[in-house]
């Protein structure tokens, strides 16, 4: 039996004892400390070092750790163990998860013209007036509801599940025997067709009161909701937050790498059931209606968020040859998944194509329009996945590239989501170097959103603050340019100009992963169209989804090599078009059947075991690139055009 040691930690008012050989991170958990570990407890941030101050631990690693950090105690939680009774100072901690505000709007949608609610949509909402028993009439009560409802709609096979058959006797009596049906049916017609009773209420309802269900976009980074009255088909609540699980992880293989440890996988699991409960129930408040009203939910993720969020082991995403364990889940209920919609309600995952292409691209290939034209198409998701499709009606080929969280704001010293006080727009003067910059609302900034990074780092290399392998010329006669603990780094705004009351700045840390983000980008897109022999000159229209997709500006994008240098015509914006198509695929079961259509089209590129896409990064990871004839519009340091 392991020896118990205590350990005291500055922030907690009691010590834990725990046995020798765990983790300081562990034993914080068990002291209610979170320690954020963004590497997922692979000890390559160095986010989570803290300071022993007395005591004996075993340091495994100190990456990132100077032997100066290390003689002052300094030691990486997530790499050292419990040797002796010790005491630990937690520093404050790098903020992974930036300004977290809840975005009023995830995304916009309209009802499509046609939607017909008792055509189109799986749950219906049935009003029954039902015959009492008698000593004449000794049907029982199920057999009743179900006869009811067999001469009020074609539903085919009925059944009944068991929570709603325990309350079905006092549901009755107390209506009356005037009841209110939820029905779950399947896209079956004729003699395969089904239906099942998830929830009876008592008395008779009104044909347009609200029947709520959500559709859920699980990003790596973001976790967005929509709360949709299925009657009307009409949006009637948004909120958006940062994915909780980045405090375990910013990318997937750090979040697949968690899981395998002990109870990983289920702190991940609670994480991301928590960031969608929390939504559920602000969406729920802008709706004026509470999470257990809702029946249905439509989820879309990548193929890591899905597994995280089923519990269903993701390793072998991660380990040649590279396969999930399922990329169509069986339809759930909200108890089995863990949400806090009704209990019995339904809960759809969208089918994904691959380990790294998930249901958020089959969804935006759905909503985007992509399946259906007749033009050579490329579909990029700018988000912690670089996922893309090349293709059209005919055809559609897809591929997924790790960019990291830089593009949506974290990860970078002062990035945010785009919301209020973020700046999203930054012009740098020529002559003096100087900064102006837009913020969303207005008033003063509090960091840097998506787009903004993109404009910044664009103005830098084109008026020669930096140069094309992103570092700063010192030599320029301005105070916005200094060396800091991050190494060089160009201050946006002053600290009395700014709400956080610090700096904004952009460090060359930041720029190194700005360049890693855009140049897997590019690359992976670059090497989808040579695996097919479609050059990029061929493609007749890019369309671009995710979070931050339309805020961003086409000529800043092109001029740090993020984006193609081809006409700008030729670029569309979307939104969440992962959002959007759950959106669409809650409303219609056509949908529904299209998005799994259209997953089983693509043909998947793995360009892990490709090493044309090793050599398209490295030529990439300068700005715009290496290869100047791709870029012939840009010209770095040159001046610019009044």
């Amino acid at each position: 039996m392991a020896t118990l040691y205590s350990v005291q930690f500055d922030i907690a008012d009691e010590p834990v004892e725990v046995p020798g050989g765990t983790l300081l991170t562990d034993a914080a958990a068990k002291a209610g400390i979170e320690i954020n570990q963004p590497c997922g407890g692979q000890g390559r941030c160095g986010i989570c070092a803290v300071q022993v101050t007395s005591g004996q631990v075993r340091r495994r690693s100190t990456m990132r750790l100077s032997a100066e950090d290390v003689e002052q105690g300094y030691a990486l939680a997530c790499q050292t163990v419990v040797e002796g009774d010790v005491s630990v100072i937690v520093p404050s901690q790098e903020k992974i998860q930036q300004h977290l505000t809840t975005g009023q709007s995830a995304t916009d949608v309209s009802v499509p013209p046609d939607y017909d609610y008792l055509r189109d949509q799986t749950v219906q909402r049935i009003s029954l007036e039902l015959k009492p028993p008698s000593m004449e009439d000794q049907t029982s009560d199920w057999a009743r509801l179900k006869t009811a409802l067999l001469g009020k709609s074609d539903l085919g096979n009925i059944s009944i599940s068991l929570p709603v058959l325990q309350k079905l006797p006092s549901v009755v009596r107390e209506g009356d025997w005037k009841v209110t049906a939820i029905v779950f049916k399947d896209n079956d017609t004729g003699a395969c067709a089904s239906a099942e009773v998830i929830d009876l209420l008592p008395g008779l309802i009104k044909k347009d009161a609200p029947l709520w269900g959500v559709a859920v976009d699980i990003g790596t980074t973001t976790v967005k909701v929509m709360l949709v009255d299925l009657i009307s088909g009409e949006e009637k609540g948004q909120a958006t937050e940062y994915n909780k699980q980045i405090a375990r992880g910013e990318d997937v293989i750090s979040r697949i790498i968690y899981a395998g440890k002990e109870s990983g996988d289920q702190v991940l699991r609670e994480l991301v059931v928590g960031s969608i409960n929390e939504l559920i129930g602000r969406a729920c408040k802008r709706g004026k209606t509470k999470p257990d009203q809702i029946y249905k939910t439509i989820l879309a993720g990548n193929s890591t968020m899905m597994h995280l969020l089923l519990k269903i082991p993701p390793s072998s995403i991660r380990l040649a040859p590279y396969i999930t364990v399922a990329n169509h889940p069986p339809v759930l209920t909200a108890a089995e998944t863990g949400l806090n919609t009704f209990c019995q309600g339904k809960v759809i995952c969208l089918p994904s194509v691959a380990s790294y292409v998930g249901a958020d691209i089959s969804a935006g290939v759905l909503s985007s329009g992509m399946a259906d034209t007749e033009k050579i198409t490329l579909f990029l998701d700018v988000g912690t996945n670089g996922e893309m499709v090349l293709g059209s009606k005919e055809w559609l080929v897809t591929c997924a590239c790790s960019a990291g969280p830089a593009f949506e704001g974290a990860g970078v010293m002062h990035g945010m989501r785009a919301t209020t006080g973020a700046i999203d727009e930054v012009w740098i003067n020529d002559e003096n170097y100087e900064a102006s910059w837009r913020v969303i609302g207005g008033g003063k900034p509090k960091g840097l959103c998506g787009s903004a990074l993109i404009s910044l780092l664009a103005e830098l290399l084109m008026t020669g603050v930096i140069n094309k392998s992103g570092r700063f010329d010192f030599s320029l006669e301005t105070s916005r340019i200094r060396k800091g603990s991050h190494g060089g780094e160009y201050v946006v705004s002053w600290a009395d100009e700014t709400e956080i009351g610090e700096d904004i700045m952009l460090t060359e840390v930041d720029i190194d992963n700005l360049m890693r983000a855009k140049a897997a980008i590019f690359a992976g897109f670059s090497v989808l169209g040579d695996s097919v022999g479609v050059p990029l000159e061929s493609v007749e229209q890019v369309l671009i989804g995710g979070g931050f997709g339309q805020f961003i500006n086409v000529e800043k994008a092109i001029q740090i090599g993020l984006l193609p240098d081809m006409p700008w015509d030729r670029f569309q914006f979307l939104g969440n078009t992962s959002l959007k198509g759950a959106y669409l695929a809650l409303l219609d079961q056509k949908n529904q059947d299209a998005v799994a259509e259209i997953a089983n089209r693509m043909t998947y590129i793995e360009l892990s075991a490709d090493n044309r896409f090793f050599d398209a990064f490295t030529s990439a990871m300068f700005l715009p690139h290496t290869d100047k004839e791709r870029f012939p519009s840009v010209n770095p340091g040159g001046k610019k055009m009044k």
